[in-house]
């Protein structure tokens, strides 16, 4: 597919976002009807198909008389947001009607905020790729302009030259986090939605599934000739439902921009679509303003009253930060860390329940806190994956992890005892003593009996060729002698005790 690209050297993109976050409540945000979050059953039932239609009641169709009542479990969380990114939490808030008409809105406004939101400012740290997989990358801090409470539209399908609603999602509760200008490239964009996604995850505000819709994103693009200070004309892609179509639309879009100014065309202010397949945006209609949406209080909502009691009580339920918590990880001991490496903590430090899951091992082995990490990031999410599983900490309880690797660093268990015990705790849940006994997997540590079994080794015809090389100086010889003497005594021999055993014997 033909697309030009013209050199960029000169310009500057300008990106901000309008994320678009589902919060994780039972009901919808001014009506009675259930909220089947994600469209799962509540409570521990089985996820089904929902039939649409299904989730309404009179509020979500605007039906004569109908009156929305707020539901405080959202406006809660979306305060929890506020407090999660440092934002100011206004004393009140209020709600006003966002004329328009669309098939997928029944009541052809929308509850949303304009002038009152229910959180203002705030902050989001990001991390840029790194050099390289294994080092950490730039942190940087985005500006947040504000983020306000509203209510989700219906879905439109169309087949063919027809069209459907379904009006299940309509009503569902809506944060908009609106950022400030401050993105400056797509790898931002993107780092600032994966930030934002750990963040409400950790904090349970939201599941933020963008294949589900319970994330979305409209980006604000703009270029200008580095160095200029003020903003020139930007466009906004609509409905963006992948964090590689974030990416991708912004891509595009900067380098059509920089195609236009550069042809002497302007830039228009418009609404634009994403078109996957082409990889290519196109215009969709000129962008509105406030006024085009005909604002006002909404008649039927009172304003909201957040004391500080409230703010207090809803600080207490939030959880430590991804970055804060990665930052301690990597902290030493002295200062309550436990000195893991970024390879570890990267992978760890975005799922909550794997945290608790680690800290609670590292308790019962906080000698090596590594090792008990390694295992847990590497053997037991691989075995996971392995097993087309999800993380469940009752499959092996955080104790029994913690407790093999005490064996391992005791050199009651070599290297491949510690696996081989391992792979039977993921499959039966047994601990690890139990499996030791069971199997007499007990590492040797008695000198007398290791060198017994070594001279009997030297003794063998096949070990003078090996003998000879190594007293030669080839070091690698010594492993041919290991393998026979860690077979004679059945895997048990601390290996550690073998070296230093046979180089004594053979110096």
């Amino acid at each position: 597919m033909p697309d030009a690209r013209p050199d960029a050297t000169g310009y500057e993109t300008v990106i901000g976002l309008e994320i678009h976050v589902q919060l994780r409540t039972r009901g919808k945000v001014f009506a009675p009807a259930p909220y089947l979050y994600g469209g799962a059953l509540p409570d521990d039932a089985a996820p089904q198909d929902i039939a649409p239609n299904t989730l309404i009641d009179p509020v979500v169709l605007a039906l004569p008389g109908a009156l929305p009542v707020l539901n405080t479990a959202a406006l809660e969380q979306a305060i929890r947001f506020g407090l999660l990114v440092n934002a100011t939490i206004p004393g009140h808030s209020n709600w006003d009607r966002k004329n328009y008409y669309y098939p997928d809105s029944p009541k052809n406004y929308q509850l949303t905020q304009k002038d009152h939101p229910v959180t203002q400012g705030g902050e989001v740290e990001i991390e840029l790729p790194g050099p390289a997989r294994n080092i950490m990358g730039e942190h940087k801090t985005i500006r947040l302009n504000h983020a306000h409470l509203e209510e989700d539209v219906g879905k439109l399908t169309h087949t063919g030259a027809t069209s459907q609603v379904d009006y299940n999602r309509a009503g569902a509760p809506l944060l908009e986090i609106v950022t400030e200008p401050d993105l400056r490239t797509p790898d931002e964009a993107v780092a600032l939605l994966h930030s934002l996604r750990h963040l409400l995850n950790t904090a349970g505000i939201s599941d933020c599934d963008m294949e589900k819709g319970q994330m979305r994103c409209d980006a604000n693009v703009s270029v200008r000739p580095t160095g200029q200070r003020h903003l020139n004309t930007r466009t906004e892609m609509k409905n963006l439902n992948s964090i590689s179509g974030v990416k991708n639309a912004i891509e595009y879009e900067a380098r059509r921009q920089i195609r236009e100014i550069q042809a002497g065309r302007p830039i228009p202010q418009e609404t634009r679509g994403w078109n996957a397949e082409t990889a290519r945006t196109y215009s969709l209609r000129g962008k509105e303003d406030a006024h085009d949406y005909r604002y006002f209080p909404d008649p039927d909502l009172m304003p909201v009253k957040i004391d500080n009691a409230t703010t207090a009580r809803l600080r207490a339920t939030l959880p430590e930060r991804p970055y804060d918590r990665q930052r301690r990880y990597m902290s030493a001991p002295q200062d309550g860390g436990y000195a893991l490496p970024y390879t570890l903590t990267s992978v760890l430090v975005a799922n909550l329940p794997l945290c608790a899951y680690l800290e609670t091992a590292i308790a019962t082995h906080p000698r090596n806190p590594q090792g008990v990490a390694n295992l847990i990031a590497n053997d037991f999410l691989g075995a996971l994956a392995a097993a087309n599983a999800t993380f469940d900490p009752a499959r092996i309880p955080p104790a029994h992890l913690g407790t093999l690797v005490r064996h391992a660093d005791a050199g009651t268990l070599s290297k491949q005892q510690a696996r081989e015990v391992f792979q039977e705790m993921f499959t039966t849940g047994k601990s690890p003593d139990t499996i030791i006994e069971e199997k007499g997997l007990s590492q040797s540590n008695d000198t007398g009996e290791i060198e017994k079994i070594i001279l009997e080794i030297l003794a063998q015809p096949t070990s003078a060729k090996p003998i000879t090389e190594y007293k030669a100086g080839n070091e690698k010889a010594l492993n041919s002698l290991k393998g026979p003497i860690m077979k004679a005594s059945r895997g048990k021999a601390n290996p550690r005790i073998v070296d230093e055993i046979i180089r004594r014997l053979l110096a």
